[in-house]
């Protein structure tokens, strides 16, 4: 059990790796920010089997403070956005 914990980690990082291409390609602002979300989630998943596979004490801890990271980060990024569209428009 522990290698296919190990191995479904790897095939998680290896799907946020694929992330980083639109982070640096990425033709919207949108995508990218998409794209950090994968690496919260990706982040976050892989920290977890690893802890699951390992019994490594400590490591749901830092998984649950990415998340926490995470959700503030896609929050910031939205109220970037929604300021940003309401300063552009000028309702003329």
């Amino acid at each position: 059990m522990t290698d296919f914990l190990l191995a479904a980690a790897v095939f998680v990082l290896f799907t946020v790796a694929i992330g980083l291409v639109r982070i640096l390609y990425g033709p919207y602002d949108a995508d990218r920010a998409m794209a950090a979300q994968l690496f919260g989630s990706g982040g976050i998943a892989t920290l977890l089997l690893v802890a699951s596979a390992t019994r490594a004490p400590g490591v749901e801890d830092v998984a649950m403070g990415l998340a926490l990271l995470a959700a503030f980060a896609s929050v910031a990024f939205v109220n970037s956005i929604a300021t940003a569209e309401h300063d552009g428009v000028s309702g003329e």
